[in-house]
Formats: C-alpha cells, structure tokens, sequence
C-alpha cells in the first residue's frame, strides 16, 4: 500500500500539468511551474513495560518493550503551482500509520487558493483543520522542536482535515502580525482501530494568530455536529437499554440512551497557545478544552515545554496534563420496583455497571527531556524520554492488559528531514 502510494505522489506534478494542459480557457498557454517538497521522519519506539502500549493518538497500535518504527515514522509529499498571479493549487498526501495497523495513504490537503487582495486570501478545498498551535504543521517533524506533540493536548481531536472552505485575513498593526482564519465544511476520519468513524458536520472553526518579535499567542475555536454511529459496543448498549425500558417500565433508560448516542451532537473544542522564541530560549505551551453532548468525555489539558539552544544543540523539557469528567449523568436505576421480574435488578445494575466504565473519568500526566541536534542542513536527529503517567483509567495508553496500572517509561530516537 505505501508504495502505491509513493507512485502515487510521484505522479502528482504529471498529473497538475496534464489537467492544466487540457484545459487552459481563460489563462495564459504557457504552464505554471511544478514546485515538489516533501518531508519525513525516521523513527524507533519503545517502552519499557508490555501491559499497555504507547501511541499517538489515533494509532490502531503502539509500542511496547520492543521496538517499533510505526509509532513516530511518517512520510510526506506536497505539490504546489501558481496558476496565475493570484490562483494556486496545492496538494499534499501523507504516509503513515493512523486508524489501522499498517501504513497507509491519506490526501492530507488539497485545495486551490485565491489570493483576493495583499491582505485576503480563499481557499476551497481540503485543508488541515485550524484546531491546534501547530495544526498546519505537526506531522512535519523538522518543523518541531520535540519528537511528537504532547498526546494530553493533541489526542482530543482525532480529525486532521476539512473538506470545504476557508478564508484568511492578515493585517500588520505596528510591530504586530495579525492574522485571522475562518473556515466551514465537513470531514469524516476512521478511529478505533479502523472499524469505525467519526464524522463532523457543519463544522466551523476560527484560528487567531498574533506575532510580535519572538512572541507569537493563539486562539482557537472550532465547533461541529459530531456522530459515531457505527460502534458496535455502543450501538448494543444504546439497543440494550432501550429495550430493557421498554420491558421493564422504566422511563428513564430510553432518554439516557439517547444523552450517550454520538448522532449529530453538538461539539466544542477549544485552545489557546504561545511560543516564545527568543535568543537562545524556546517556550511553547498550549491549553485546551474539549465538550461533547455525547458519552465522550470532557476534557481539560495543556502542556509547557521549555528549551535552550547551544549552537545546533537544543535540550528541552516538557510536562503535560489531562483530566476528563463526564459530560452524561448516569441515571439508570441500580434496582427495579417491587412486583418487578425477578430478572430485572440484576439486568438494570449490569447496565448501570457499564454505564459507569464507559464514563470514566481519566487523568494522565507525562514529564518528557529529550534533545535536538541540526547536524545537517533541512535535517534533525532528536532523542527523547518520556514518563506516561496515568492518574485515573487507562489515560492515553492503548490496548491495556488486565492489572496494570503503569507507569511506562517510552524512549524514541528520530531522524527528521524535509526537502
């Protein structure tokens, strides 16, 4: 599959300069030029402990005590061409391993942008959903100091794209940048391993940027009718506790079912971040905020990282934190009215029982130092440690064994280059 794909980005200069050829109506007959980049990372995982697995978010899999290259690898190709003096085309496709366990191809943009005047620009399109600090560029791993985004903050929102439109507006007030972006459309992503999906409707999304020297501050907003309908754990609970309120006269169990269905629910994430870059000082930090009218939790997370440049060397250190807290009451009753069926207490606290789990609150935090060194032009070989901590329930950790509790030491080694 990945080198389908591979030939498949090869192609795409071919391909833009084919379309164009067919149909020049409008536009000047000589073709535009081609520009091709691309970016990639070459990366060893591990951890120190077999009972839970480490991944980034998303990831059907992750790594244990031996080492994996999935975790952190990736690969990426981008194909731009200036149409005329204010129409472009970009697309851009990504290699890596997301919702299933293998390598595989996604279109991560693809979009044609109309610069309307020096300061407003439109793009129609595919493009990276504006929801982080660094949403435009957080799996190009050069461009980031640590070896991947902290999974506290980044693992809230499994959607990386939007299909739709977006407009751009800069604008310099004295020594400040000032930049605002509003954008609206849909997107559909595999999750959980790739059997099921997530799929954002009316989504809107508004990203403030403010740069003045070394200082650049954010904002973020995004909001979305959400829906995970093709669960089969969930469908058979929601199923399970419509019927047994129906069986058994108890009304509350078919509006609860209803509060933990994920079908066109409202969404809302939010986040706010800072880099300070300064001489031979680097901090960034963000916070972010999750809620969903749905089962899935709320959530409240941030992280600092902080660092210091010795020529090419840059050390740095970084904590993160997570704390979720369930947006749904559990209301299932833990006994039925006297004169019930003798079955119907033991059925009503099983399902109250699993209500329970699947609302759960978690907490995790990860203390992480590692190190960068630009030993070479456009590349960079890191090396980092982190302490995963979960607090409460399984925290980001994946495929957890009975009894364990962590916490999991993960190391990483990363060989990170763009061209």
């Amino acid at each position: 599959m990945t080198k389908r794909f591979i030939t498949t980005l090869l192609a795409l200069p071919l391909a833009l300069s084919t379309a164009y050829a067919q149909d020049t109506s409008g536009f000047p007959t000589s073709m535009p030029a081609i520009t091709v980049s691309g970016y990639g990372t070459l990366a060893l995982t591990q951890t120190n402990d077999d009972g839970a697995q480490f991944a980034r978010p998303n990831q059907a899999s992750g790594a244990g005590k031996s080492a994996r290259t999935g975790i952190d690898s990736n690969f990426g190709v981008q194909a731009n061409t200036n149409i005329n003096n204010w129409l472009s085309a970009t697309v851009q496709g990504l290699a890596r391993k997301d919702a299933e366990d293998d390598f595989g191809a996604e279109l991560a943009w693809a979009f044609v942008k109309a610069k309307v005047n020096d300061k407003l620009s439109v793009r129609v399109g595919r493009m990276g959903m504006p929801v982080f600090l660094i949403s435009d560029y957080r799996n190009v791993g050069y461009a980031n100091t640590m070896v991947r985004p902290p999974s506290e903050v980044y693992v809230q929102v499994p959607i990386n794209n939007i299909d739709g439109i977006d407009a751009t507006w800069q604008q310099n007030i004295g020594d400040t940048s000032v930049s605002a972006q509003l954008a609206y459309g849909r997107t559909q992503s595999a999750v959980s391993g790739g059997v099921s999906h997530v799929e954002a409707t009316h989504m809107s999304a508004f990203n403030l940027v403010a740069e003045n020297g070394p200082l650049t501050l954010r904002f973020g907003r995004a909001d979305a009718k959400l829906s995970l309908d093709d669960v089969a754990s969930l469908n058979t609970l929601l199923g399970t506790l419509r019927t047994v309120g129906a069986a058994y006269k108890l009304p509350t169990l078919a509006p609860l079912a209803s509060d933990l269905e994920v079908h066109k629910k409202k969404a809302a994430f939010t986040s706010v971040g800072m880099i300070f870059d300064w001489n031979n000082i680097l901090v960034q930090s963000e916070y972010a905020k999750r809620k969903v009218d749905a089962y899935i939790n709320d959530t409240n997370s941030w992280y600092v990282m902080a660092g210091y440049r010795f020529g090419k060397v840059l050390p740095y250190y970084s904590h993160a934190h997570t704390n979720s807290s369930a947006s749904v009451t559990n209301t299932a009753p833990t006994s039925c009215p006297a004169g019930s069926p003798a079955a119907c207490t033991p059925t009503v606290r099983a399902l109250s029982a699993g209500i329970d789990t699947l609302l759960k609150n978690t907490r995790q935090s990860t203390d992480t130092i590692g190190v960068r060194w630009d030993f070479y032009r456009s590349m960079a070989l890191k090396a980092q440690i982190d302490r995963v901590r979960p607090e409460s329930g399984n925290g980001t950790l994946i495929k957890v064994q009975p009894g364990f509790k962590g916490p999991v030491t993960v190391g990483a080694v990363a060989l990170d280059f763009v061209f």
